[in-house]
């Protein structure tokens, strides 16, 4: 398999493109003097359907793209724009709904004494819906509806800048500059030390591994041999192909969070969403790769020089507290929604902890090495982050972007070290174990399903009501379809 399986735009696409890009006026002298951005019609949807593209498309078609430095920023303050507005309606939809919640609390006070058990639970059936829309609110406008813009003017800088990075690029490769750069000796992977003893890390990843079990801040592992045994031979065939110096702990957790992450010492957690999310065998190697990197780049010890374990759970505690009390709604107010208390332990991860931007631009590059070092094709870990940005990164992957640095920036990083890597022909993508894993899965979901049915949560204790409403938004609709443009109904939105 080639190392760039990136399919070609079509030519009908490329028409329009160039079509657009050929008509007048970008950015009108009147635009300009008041400070609103305009386009021509014509090139704003060329733009937009453009940004509708992967990563990976982008980075095959950008180089033919011809949209002028004055588009691209009337496009950017379009974006920017819509951010900002989004975001505000969302933010006064939750007040509203705040409001609303208070005066039921308040006319449930003031009738307690007279009201008789039927209306009682119809009241606090109505409570607890008042809550789980006024979360959800708070979390489109906090995180989902930013993480979806970030997305968009990345896609943007991408087509202004990835043609002069990919000339960059390949005079590096044609001068041998490119063999230079920090850890760049990869036919040295394994015998290379990154990061001196890691070793020292076991005792801590056990320690918290141990406290975090004991706070019940840890969801149950699968209960499925068939899948428990393919991740972990997954993860251990990468370890193999890496620069860990730890034995690997591999633990699959039955939760349905999109995310994966690893504790020092060689402790790697994946969870069940990340094994629903993943389309192929080279994206969930993408991912896996790269919680390893934060092993060997010995990031979690870096970190918790700067926070204690106790002090990570008293964090994980606050965000309990603040859902409770109804406080200022935070990422965690998505994982009450969710899953209750059952699964609010997940925001243990390296984000909690305060990844740098360093920490997690290494991470990606030392994965992608990995990923391809062990056979797979390092493009899937592109694949994913553009499928968690574009059609998941609004709701079940909210956490996976909640700290990382900016889009472009780690795409570009990725996709140069792909470039960068030598040649090597049947990079995996998919597999027959693969397909049985999902296969298997299926059964863990159904059941996982069952049982969290009637489980109450933190937003949902009283049993018995309607399900909870949720905001008229589905993952997969591009961010249009919740913030429709000016002049755009909804429905119409693409």
């Amino acid at each position: 398999m080639s190392q760039t399986p990136f399919p070609a735009a079509s030519r009908g696409w490329r028409r329009a493109v160039s079509l657009a890009t050929s008509l007048a006026l970008m950015v009108s002298p009147a635009a300009a003097q008041s400070g609103r951005a305009q386009l021509a019609p014509e090139v704003r949807q060329a733009l937009r359907q453009a940004l509708l593209k992967s990563y990976a498309e982008l980075f095959e078609e950008a180089p033919r793209l011809e949209f002028s430095a004055s588009q691209i920023a009337a496009m950017r303050k379009i974006l920017e724009d819509a951010q900002k507005n989004c975001s505000a309606n969302f933010r006064r939809r939750a007040d509203d709904l705040g409001r609303q919640l208070r005066d039921e609390q308040n006319r449930l006070r003031a009738d307690t004494a007279r009201i008789d058990d039927a209306e009682r639970k119809k009241r606090h059936c109505s409570i607890q819906n008042l809550r789980a829309l006024e979360s959800q609110a708070r979390v489109l406008a906090e995180h989902a509806i930013p993480v979806a813009y970030e997305n968009r003017k990345a896609k943007l800088e991408l087509i202004e800048k990835w043609p002069a990075e990919l000339k960059q690029i390949q005079a590096d490769i044609a001068s041998g500059a490119h063999l230079k750069r920090k850890w760049g000796d990869v036919k040295d992977i394994g015998f290379r030390e990154l990061v001196p003893d890691q070793e020292k890390d076991i005792k801590t990843g056990q320690d918290a591994v141990r406290e975090m079990k004991m706070a019940g801040l840890m969801p149950p592992e699968v209960d499925n041999p068939v899948v428990k045994k393919y991740v972990t031979s997954l993860a251990q065939r990468i370890g193999r192909h890496s620069d860990l110096r730890v034995p690997l702990n591999v633990s699959v957790l039955n939760s349905k969070e999109v995310n994966a992450f690893a504790l020092p010492g060689g402790f790697l957690f994946i969870q069940r969403g990340l094994l629903e999310a993943a389309e192929n065998e080279a994206q969930l190697a993408g991912v896996i790769a790269h919680e390893i990197a934060h092993v060997t780049g010995r990031h979690g010890h870096r970190l918790m020089k700067r926070a204690t374990i106790s002090s990570i759970i008293y964090q994980a505690a606050q965000v309990a507290a603040l859902i409770l009390t109804g406080g200022a709604a935070t990422i965690g107010t998505y994982y009450a929604l969710q899953y209750g208390f059952y699964g609010l332990g997940l925001v243990l991860s390296l984000d909690l902890l305060g990844v740098s931007r360093e920490m997690e631009l290494e991470a990606d590059q030392l994965g992608v090495q990995y990923a391809w070092n062990a056979g797979f094709d390092p493009n899937g870990f592109i694949h994913f982050f553009d499928k968690m940005a574009t059609r998941e990164g609004y709701v079940n992957g909210l956490s996976w972007f909640r700290t990382h640095p900016p889009f472009y920036e780690r795409m570009v990083q990725c996709r140069k070290e792909i470039l960068f890597l030598p040649p090597k022909e049947g990079l995996a993508v998919n597999s027959a174990e693969f397909e049985q894993m999902k296969a298997e899965l299926k059964k863990v979901t159904a059941q996982a399903a069952e049982e969290e049915k009637d489980r109450p949560s933190l937003l949902a204790p009283v049993q018995g009501c309607p399900a909870p409403e949720k905001i008229e938004y589905k993952p997969g609709e591009p961010i249009e379809k919740l913030c429709p443009e000016p002049g755009e109904s909804s429905s119409g939105a693409r």
